[in-house]
């Protein structure tokens, strides 16, 4: 389960990169990188991401449950990739055009939702075993 720390970890960074990106870009311009982001709404929403992905790990990683370590492998890695997607769509204007993003986005929607959905399914799993009996 240690790998949702690490996985929060990640998104943190990201989170301080896209920030710190977004801030050289339009509050302190730095030329060559107000360049770089093409998309500042994509940035935003990237950086948004990030902070949301991070939670969730923190938040699965402190439930208190005992969690599958594959579905905590692939909230870690599709928490960290899925944000990405805006990240890297913020700098490429045809981003949205290209087939291997296609693919990209695709693989990291399913392996985050396998990973949500099976978290889920341990937390009403743990719920319902621990449901006080009508008796």
């Amino acid at each position: 389960m240690e790998i949702l720390l690490i996985g929060a970890a990640a998104c943190i960074t990201a989170l301080i990169a896209t920030a710190w990106l977004m801030t050289l870009a339009k509050w302190f311009p730095v030329a060559g990188v107000d360049a770089l982001v093409i998309d500042y709404k994509t940035m935003i929403r990237a950086h948004i991401d990030y902070a949301l992905m991070a939670v969730f790990c923190v938040a699965f990683y402190g439930s208190g449950v005992e969690l599958p370590v594959v579905a905590c492998w692939c909230v870690a890695v599709g928490g960290f990739t899925n944000p990405t997607i805006f990240t890297i769509a913020a700098f490429d204007p045809n981003f949205w055009d290209k087939a291997i993003w296609k693919y990209y986005t695709a693989a990291t929607f399913v392996v985050t939702s396998v990973g949500f959905l099976w978290i889920a399914y341990a937390f009403v799993v743990h719920a319902l075993a621990h449901w006080p009996s009508a008796a």
